[in-house]
């Protein structure tokens, strides 16, 4: 009995400390400094010996060497950051108390920089009820296109071979390997099948081909079906044999490329919609989460009824990603039988669950049957609210069956999008928490091979073909929703594509605060345009804070120009006001306006240009009238817009009346001085005796009588004459009455 005891006491010990073989890592960030700080709990129920903190770039294949810290710690900050980058942590902790070490992850970063360019989503269609689906499916499309994706879209039969829709797939990635990242079958896409793996450790019962979905994202491995020959599985779709089309990898054998993920209702008869009806709520549930129309609190729940298992910790991944997620504290755990009904109550965007599974059941989650099971009837008949479900239990991972527990969930009424299992393999999905996609988790997984980058103390399972996701490959943890009618509150983006389809380019190097852009690139005669909006969100998760951008706004131009705008402007002298009297420099300024736009403003004096166009408001410039006669004056403005339309604006009538300028006499009584004289027409230079009143001069200049034009010039004179524009030159001349001259003109020559 005292065993027994100790037994019962250790197992009870096992299902409360699961999160001890995690590190539930956190992270806070500043800018100024840049700094990443981050905190994990400490254990229950034994401080861990050490810990040690290891970071690399998100796409480098080592650690490198890690920082060691006490087991007492619980936090760490890295002062090593740039604001717009993203890091990755790995925390690695041993507890000889009870041995057992611990990992956490995460993907951390300050203001991470903004991802609106996702590359190619190969979305492979079921033609089964694509007619009929015809509009959700060109509305998910666009939802793809809004998120930044461009979408290259086939149709199969469910009757195909699985090689001919791998041929689609890896043509589009041949064509553009740099672009095409995933891979989103929808309906009952042909499913490949491969390997002699019992991955749930049910042997001879479940060994044999499972479900690979994985074939679809390896683009260059070679897939043989030539040497595994068994049978003895219970379920016949797991026999493999040579030659049946079953393929005999039970690891992939390359690297991943590919995203994939697959959304497939059939065969399941206990809900009461057909399939098609079930494959049109689910794209109108994708749809409702991508735009925000449901929400659901940030947080996680959990039943677990496997515990430590010696390190197996199946639990140990819910509590590892959750916390990156949602904080710890975001985090609920609920007891035997009570998973779907919390669920039936409360929305939680993820939700876990363990327990001994059969196909179309998982025990201890609900209140069927000796176990406490929730089957795939109980998720028909209720509306559990989670979005992501996540389970650990045997004979789930092949999903290839009817009425399959782990498809329901993609079923279920309101929220569920996404189902994989973790545990055996773990399921890594900490970059979520960044703004990544669920099927880049599932591609990080797939390649996680045996003594991969990311560990459990126990990894049962990694990297085998059978691991999979159930769902949209694409979707976030933190959709934003789109500005409604192109008119929001926060900053945007702004693209455009020559197709709804895209691809689209983003026109703003900036974000643009306000609701409307000008594009004066383009000309609506050479195409039709599509134009995006994408709001832009500085999020703050668990896991620091980065820029992500909304679900994209769509509006498309017409193919040609509208009609030619005939509207001229509108324009109108607001200073100097009319019969102003002004001297000196004075502003002239009009007030304009255009149905499309005033590109410039010509100002005009006694119908002659003043100053240059002004071609942007404050439609202005400043006039020295020194310039102008003193008197009576006459200023208009001429505005025109970019189609040619002009306007003028109605008359100013002004007075200019500057003081006179002061008289200087340079030819009186002798010529200036250094000056040479000189006389054409039979004349020379005379001086006679005159003082005709009122004129001080004692000598005057006279010519002589004789007919024909007389020229009287000087040159040469050693001081300049300053003449500004307005002074007055004159000459008095005394006239012989009995002889006088036809005309007289004064010339002044600069130089």
């Amino acid at each position: 009995m005292a065993i027994l005891l100790a037994l019962a006491a250790q197992a009870a010990l096992a299902v409360e400390n699961t999160w001890d073989y995690a590190v539930l890592v956190t992270a806070s960030v500043q800018t100024s400094p840049p700094r990443i700080t981050l905190s994990w709990p400490q254990d229950t129920f034994a401080v861990p010996d050490s810990y040690t903190v290891y970071r690399k770039s998100v796409g480098a294949t080592s650690w490198g060497a890690g920082s060691v810290l006490p087991g007492s710690v619980t936090g760490f900050s890295d002062d090593n950051v740039a604001i717009g980058s993203a890091y990755e942590y790995q925390i690695f902790k041993t507890n000889s108390a009870y041995q057992s070490s611990g990992y956490g992850y995460i993907d951390a970063g300050v203001n991470a920089a903004l991802v609106d360019q996702r590359g190619k989503l190969v979305l492979i269609v079921d033609n089964t009820y694509a007619g009929e689906l015809a509009d959700e499916l060109s509305r998910l499309q666009q939802d793809l296109t809004g998120d930044g994706w461009t979408v290259l879209r086939h149709e199969v039969a469910r009757n195909d071979s699985v090689l001919n829709v791998k041929n689609l797939i890896r043509a589009d990635y041949n064509a553009d390997p740099a672009n095409v990242k995933a891979v989103f079958l929808f309906g009952h896409v042909p499913v490949p099948y491969s390997g002699d793996l019992a991955a749930d450790f049910h042997v001879p019962a479940h060994q044999g081909a499972w479900p690979a979905d994985v074939f679809y994202g390896d683009m260059d491995g070679t897939w043989t079906d030539f040497l595994v020959n068994d049978t003895g599985a219970e379920s016949t779709r797991n026999w493999n044999v040579r030659g049946d089309g079953k393929f005999d990898q039970s690891y992939p054998p390359s690297a991943v490329e590919l995203q994939v993920g697959r959304v497939d209702l059939s065969n399941l008869t206990a809900f009461d919609q057909g399939e098609k009806e079930l494959l049109r709520q689910y794209l109108n549930k994708d749809h409702n989460y991508r735009h925000r129309l449901t929400t659901l609190p940030r947080r996680g729940l959990i039943y677990d009824s496997g515990g430590v298992r010696d390190g197996e910790a199946y639990a140990a991944g819910a509590w590892r990603n959750f916390a990156t997620w949602f904080d710890s504290v975001n985090i609920t755990v609920v007891p035997t039988g009570q998973w779907l009904p919390t669920l039936t109550s409360q929305s939680y965007l993820w939700a876990y669950g363990s327990g001994g599974a059969s196909y179309v059941s998982i025990a201890g989650l609900g209140s069927s049957g000796l176990y406490n099971e929730i089957t795939t009837w109980d998720l028909a008949a209720t509306d559990a609210r989670a979005v992501f479900y996540m389970f650990t239990g045997s004979w789930l991972g092949d999903w290839d069956s009817q009425n399959n527990v782990m498809r329901a969930t993609l079923g279920t009424r309101t929220f569920g999008l996404a189902c994989v299992v973790s545990g055996q393999p773990h399921w890594f999905g900490h970059h979520m928490g960044l703004g990544e996609t669920i099927g880049f988790s599932t591609r990080l997984t797939q390649n996680n091979g045996p003594g991969g980058l990311y560990r459990n103390q126990i990894n049962d399972s990694a990297g085998l073909v059978h691991v999979a996701l159930m769902g949209d490959p694409a979707l976030r943890l933190h959709p934003v929703a789109p500005a409604s009618g192109l008119t929001g509150t926060m900053d945007s983006h702004v693209y455009r594509a020559n197709t709804a389809a895209g691809p689209f380019s983003r026109l703003t190097s900036s974000l643009v605060s306000g609701t409307s852009f000008s594009d004066p690139r383009i000309s609506l005669a050479t195409a039709p345009y599509t134009y995006m909006v994408r709001a832009v969100k500085l999020e703050s998760t668990s896991s620091g804070t980065y820029f992500n951008p909304s679900q994209g706004v769509f509006v498309t131009t017409s193919g040609s120009d509208p009609p030619p705008d005939a509207t001229p402007p509108s324009v109108s002298i607001s200073a100097p006001l009319n019969n102003a009297t002004i001297a000196g420099t004075v502003t002239v300024s009009a007030n304009a306006s255009d149905n499309v736009g005033v590109v410039g403003v010509q100002f005009k004096l006694d119908g002659a240009n003043l100053g240059a166009e002004v071609a942007s408001a404050p439609y202005r410039l400043s006039w020295n009238t020194s310039g102008s006669a003193n008197g009576t004056h006459r200023l208009t403005a001429l505005a025109r817009d970019g189609a040619g339309n002009q306007g003028t604006a109605g008359p100013v009538t002004v007075v200019v009346s500057n003081a006179s300028s002061s008289v200087t006499v340079w030819v009186d009584d002798a010529v200036p001085a250094g000056a040479w004289t000189g006389a054409d027409g039979g004349d020379s230079w005379q001086w006679v005796s005159s003082n005709p009143a009122p004129y001080s001069g004692t000598l005057a200049h006279e010519s002589s009588l004789g007919a024909g034009i007389h020229y009287h010039y000087f040159a040469e004179a050693a001081a300049r004459l300053t003449v500004s524009a307005g002074d007055s030159l004159f000459i008095e001349v005394f006239l012989d009455p009995s002889n006088a001259p036809r005309e007289l003109m004064l010339q002044w020559f600069d130089g």
